[in-house]
């Protein structure tokens, strides 16, 4: 058959890393199915495109034992559409992973060779352990530092890992899936809680530690999580690494099952059409869960098993590395003038620092670091916009291993650096960040400040300066002789502005 949808030229955009392959991983669901193309395969993933088809693969399963015909056809033609993206794309290669509805069903044969022929690779279906394994590395690629249970929530099926320091144990499959649910409690989310608390008896979360923490993984949790942030006014709507204490989340819960419906709820419109009849059973399993655990709070992950599959497949020393870090300088060889200057940036940062003497814990010069690769992302903007768009660049963008906190400590750094100590563009995310942590990066913004006069974001300069404190409060920046002329009075301003506001009682630059 003739295809028309090729390209001769290379499509690939200067805003892409140079050389990256596109990998993707085609998702085949009981509720949807989605295809996800990544820019690269390497630690941090890019998006490059992402799409869902509702295909609803396993509604009725529980009864019939098998896929319906309806269903199957809605799934094979989006599956022809994500096979031309895949190409127009010039995918490297693509993973096709199908998990409970197909591995249940009687004729998965029959679909899994109609899938291989469009897509033109295998299909691996997962046995439950399998895609409770790869849900929860998915949580460790995304959330590098998580101790505790995931549970992945699916149409057909629940999975539960227990991790600890990076290695996933006890891996386990239950019949919990919402549209599992909904066929076998008639459509009754209180009934569901029932089924779900008998099931709860024989897993791991009736095992766990009280006090831990649960991750949730799925598209019906991502939805609760969409609708309490709505309800409590949180400033970030962002569903990755949004942390929720356990006995709030319950009461949301219990709130939606009793109302039986979405209908009324506050923020039910930000769900969409396919997962708003779902949601009242996905609460009851979460409610469920969390009694039954005793945890003492709920993190929801936007990253599952198609990114834990790839996190798989990379070797030892590519896991360890720091998925923040890669994707900061990532952005800054896409949108900074010189990414050499975010390197003298952090040399420059550390060295004030140690001048200084103020401390800092590995989790704050990982973020000064993170923020110095990002701090020239927006020299493209309009003068009055770069500290807004550097904002949202950071704030909402796809970066991953970074919490909100960390989220709101990379935006206030930059709205300072671009806009200055009364910038606003942060602002409503400050009180994410906590009051320390807004301070260190009201800091480092304004230190940033002092660096580009001398620099003109090139590198080469910061290095041959220094920093020294003189008597006990008055702060002194170093420059070579034949960098005096960079002392005038832009620089001596700005120098003055930082200095009050670490708490110097003066400052002077110094030619030596």
């Amino acid at each position: 058959m003739t295809q028309f949808w090729g390209v001769d030229a290379d499509p690939t955009a200067q805003g892409r890393i140079k050389g990256a392959r596109p990998v993707a991983v085609l998702d085949i669901g009981s509720n949807s199915v989605r295809l996800v193309v990544y820019e690269r395969h390497a630690r941090a993933l890019t998006p490059l495109y992402n799409e869902k088809a509702s295909c609803a693969l396993g509604r009725g399963i529980a009864q019939s034992g098998q896929l319906a015909v309806a269903n199957i056809a809605k799934a094979l033609d989006a599956m022809k559409r994500f096979a031309m993206v895949a190409r127009l794309m010039r995918v490297g290669k693509i993973h096709v992973l199908a998990t409970s509805a197909v591995r249940e069903a009687s004729n998965r044969q029959e679909f899994v060779s109609a899938v291989e022929e469009i897509m033109q690779t295998p299909v691996r279906v997962l046995s439950g352990e399998e895609e409770a394994h790869f849900a929860a590395l998915g949580v460790v690629a995304g959330i590098p530092g998580f101790s505790g249970v995931v549970g992945d929530l699916g149409g057909g099926s629940l999975e539960f890992s227990a991790i600890d320091s990076g290695i996933d144990t006890s891996g386990q499959s239950f019949e919990l899936g919402v549209i599992r649910l909904q066929d076998d409690s008639d459509g009754s989310p209180a009934k569901a809680a029932q089924i779900t608390r008998e099931q709860l008896k024989d897993s791991i979360v009736a095992t766990v530690a009280p006090g831990s923490q649960f991750a949730a993984i799925g598209g019906t949790w991502r939805s609760l999580a969409k609708l309490h942030q709505v309800i409590s006014k949180y400033p970030l709507h962002m569903v990755q690494d949004y942390v929720v204490p356990a006995a709030d989340m319950i009461k949301v819960c219990e709130e939606i099952v009793s109302a039986n419906s979405l209908k009324s709820y506050p923020g039910a419109s930000e769900v969409s059409n396919s997962r708003r009849e779902l949601v009242p059973f996905g609460a009851a399993v979460l409610s469920e869960i969390l009694k039954a655990g005793r945890f003492e709070s709920v993190v929801f992950s936007a990253l599952g098993v198609r990114e834990g599959y790839l996190y798989g497949m990379l070797d030892p020393m590519e896991r360890a590395i720091d998925p923040l870090v890669q994707g900061a300088e990532e952005l800054s060889i896409l949108r900074s003038r010189s990414p050499a200057h975010g390197n003298d940036l952090i040399d420059f940062t550390t060295q004030y620092m140690e001048a200084a003497g103020l401390g800092e814990s590995a989790s704050e010069a990982r973020l000064r670091k993170v923020v110095c690769l990002l701090a020239d992302i927006g020299w493209r903007a309009h003068p009055d916009y770069r500290g807004q768009q550097s904002v949202d660049a950071v704030a909402y963008g796809s970066l991953t291993g970074v919490d909100h906190p960390g989220r709101a400590y990379l935006a206030q750094t930059l709205s300072v650096r671009y806009d200055g100590l009364k910038s606003k563009w942060a602002q409503s995310l400050l009180p994410l960040a906590g009051a320390n942590t807004a301070k260190r990066a009201k800091l480092i913004g304004a230190l940033f400040r002092v660096a580009y006069p001398m620099t003109a974001a090139m590198p080469g300069i910061l290095p041959r300066t220094r920093f020294s404190i003189r008597g006990k409060h008055e702060l002194v920046l170093h420059l070579p002789a034949d960098l005096a002329f960079l002392n005038g009075d832009h620089l001596r301003n700005r120098l003055g502005q930082f200095a009050n506001i670490a708490g110097h009682d003066t400052s002077e630059v110094q030619v030596d």
